[in-house]
């Protein structure tokens, strides 16, 4: 029998203990007891927030540190004061109009006020949480497409950046009624409030509106996807987010008493419930790492001390976060609080896992997506793991690898290790995107999402992420993950980061080409590490043709490699390789990769310097060398 643990306010129909799954039977028979819906108390974020600061009211939830020093007083708020705090947003909103399905976005760095404002608009209405790195074009988009009725901002104070932003695109959003601004307002003509002194004229103890928060109805938005076209914005219900917090609860990694450091940033999933709504809904500590979260250099550089000082059971952080704490000298830091490491968002390098587990901590990998309301798959902590792969499904949700047919539906299932599409389905999964056309082709059945990952199931049911369906790399018809490229340069101990992406080709259509960015103080040249490569890939293909060095690594404001980037640059490189003896003396040829309307991306090539008559032959010139590539290109005479 599975031993016990204790209970928790969050949880229902489990009787005074909690199952410790140690086989998959144990998750079967849990699953085959009851529906999930009548397992969990809580039947929206609000209410699961509540049930978790009951369990220890006077407990801290949120601890920040504005220069993730271990050294420095947190500001601390109690599990009490915040949902007396997320009350009073909640009130603060409704009192401004906000009703069930309207829209509360939020531009802020990881201060305290973030947090209340996320979880606060989700009780009146819709939280919106959008990444303020984003230019304010897009920014505006994404407001618009959100439908935005009271916007919650940084002041200059506290983010010169966004406020400057938010500035320049206010008169882009005319459905926008109020911006209630953190930290104060510079100018008094904007006539802006200010969110704390709003938020201390509300009542603390209940909600106004008398709203019953129903577990349908709609909790956030999130973005998700490209930069371009028409925002490609997630709805989660409040049930599919509960579920995230119920289902870390059930398997062990999320407790009351426990703290996590946190330095994701509330508008990805991977911050706002899989580290923010579960932690905080099961009576954890947040402790938030300034107001950058892991961007600052200083969490990265203190983090053993900072799990010295604030003893957390679990290390979760996305792989580079993973990758570049190793290289931090643990200096005689005490670790004894540490059961296990956690990653996601991408693979965790083998190398990477196997550091950890040289150092005594199992690395549990989890695996989900904005669309299925952050983790899906994990390693349980008391099931059998093998590295490399990402576990199976929480308890209620399902996974399967299928081959699809050309409208995108599922054709068949694939057999045990057969590589295909991932598929997904249980109470995080969404109900669609917010825009009806990005639906087309986002499930494969219904109710079951389309990952847009390959993957296998091994015999035991564990699923493993071969590689992103549009990172594959098609030379000359021929299939090459990137994944077992990459993972051989991660063994290199030279290497820090490294992404492999295909460049455009006229006779293959792609092939591999190599980014990498060395740790410090390496001195290996691309030419020892392409030769590393020739010598221990398996498959001939799959060799790089090129290898490039690259410092920093372009990265998510997540801390994931971002490829798309590497991608224009192979594009760029290929298009300047070819047609670098096109000009003539006194005559300037520019390259760059631009995003398209219709095909994608477009090479441009400015032509600048030459007379009409030279500039209509190097143009003829120009057409002809590019012409091959399947990447369309224009010239520009300037």
């Amino acid at each position: 029998m599975p031993s016990p643990r204790p209970a928790h306010p969050l949880d229902r129909l489990i009787g005074t203990e909690l199952p410790c799954f140690r086989t998959p039977a144990d998750i079967a028979a849990f699953e085959a007891t009851a529906p999930w819906a009548e397992r969990v108390a809580a039947g929206s974020t609000f209410e699961a927030l509540r049930l978790g600061a009951a369990s220890c009211p006077q407990a801290p939830a949120i601890q920040f540190l504005p220069n993730a020093d271990p050294d420095e007083a947190p500001v601390t708020l109690t599990h009490q004061q915040f949902t007396a705090r997320l009350t009073q947003a909640a009130n603060l909103f409704h009192g401004l109009g906000v009703v069930p399905g309207e829209v509360v976005s939020f531009l802020l760095p990881l201060v305290p006020q973030a947090f209340v404002a996320l979880y606060g608009a989700q009780a009146a209405g819709i939280a919106n949480p959008v990444n303020p790195m984003l230019s304010p074009a897009q920014l505006a988009e994404i407001l618009q497409a959100a439908g935005t009725r009271v916007l919650v901002v940084a002041g200059p104070e506290v983010d010169g950046d966004i406020w400057r932003k938010v500035q320049a695109i206010r008169a882009e959003l005319p459905g926008l009624q109020r911006v209630l601004v953190v930290g104060g307002a510079a100018d008094p003509a904007t006539a802006d409030d200010d969110f704390d002194t709003l938020l201390d004229q509300q009542p603390a103890d209940q909600l106004v509106s008398g709203r019953r928060i129903q577990p349908d109805d709609i909790a956030g938005y999130f973005h998700t996807g490209g930069t371009t076209g028409t925002p490609k914005l997630v709805r989660h219900t409040h049930a599919n987010q509960v579920y995230q917090a119920w289902g870390l609860r059930i398997t062990g990694i999320a407790a009351a008493g426990r703290a996590m450091l946190f330095g994701l940033p509330l508008f990805h999933v991977g911050g706002s419930l899989t580290q923010g709504l579960a932690i905080l809904g099961n009576g954890g500590t947040l402790v938030v790492l300034s107001a950058n979260g892991w961007r600052d250099p200083r969490a990265v550089r203190n983090v053993w001390r900072l799990v010295e000082r604030y003893k957390p059971v679990t290390f979760g952080a996305v792989p580079t976060v993973l990758a570049a704490a190793l290289q931090v000298p643990l200096a005689g830091a005490d670790l004894n609080s540490l059961q296990r490491v956690s990653g996601g968002g991408a693979a965790i390098p083998v190398a990477v896992i196997q550091a950890y587990q040289r150092m005594g901590l199992p690395v549990l990998e989890v695996y989900g997506m904005t669309e299925t309301a952050s983790v899906h798959c994990m390693g349980y902590p008391d099931l059998p793991r093998q590295s490399g792969a990402v576990g199976r499904p929480l308890p209620y949700s399902q996974v399967r690898v299928v081959k699809l047919d050309a409208q995108g539906a599922v054709a068949a299932d694939c057999a045990v290790d057969e590589i295909g599409v991932v598929a997904m389905a249980g109470p995080g999964v969404f109900s669609g995107y917010l825009s009806e056309k990005h639906n087309q082709g986002a499930f494969v059945a219904p109710g079951w999402v389309n990952s847009g990952d390959l993957g296998r199931l091994d015999a035991d049911g564990n699923l493993w992420i071969t590689g992103r369906a549009k990172d594959v790399i098609i030379r000359g018809g021929h299939n090459i993950d990137p994944a077992p490229i990459e993972e051989l340069l991660y063994r290199h101990p030279a290497v820090a980061l490294a992404a492999v992406v295909g460049q455009p080709d006229a006779y293959a259509g792609e092939l591999p080409v190599a980014y990498v960015q060395l740790k410090p103080g390496a001195t290996q040249t691309m030419g020892e590490l392409m030769a590393y490569l020739k010598l221990h890939t398996p498959e001939r293909a799959a060799v790089p043709v090129a290898m490039h060095p690259v410092d920093p690594m372009p990265l998510t404001a997540v801390g994931k490699i971002f490829k798309p980037a590497l991608r224009v640059d192979a594009m760029r490189r290929v298009a300047e390789r070819l047609i670098d003896d096109v000009a003539p003396p006194g005559v300037t040829l520019s390259v760059a990769v631009l995003p398209h309307a219709t095909h994608g991306q477009v090479i441009r090539v400015g032509v600048a310097g030459a007379s009409a008559e030279a500039a209509e032959a190097i143009e003829a010139q120009l057409h002809a060398r590019l012409d091959p590539l399947a990447l369309r290109h224009e010239v520009l005479r300037g």
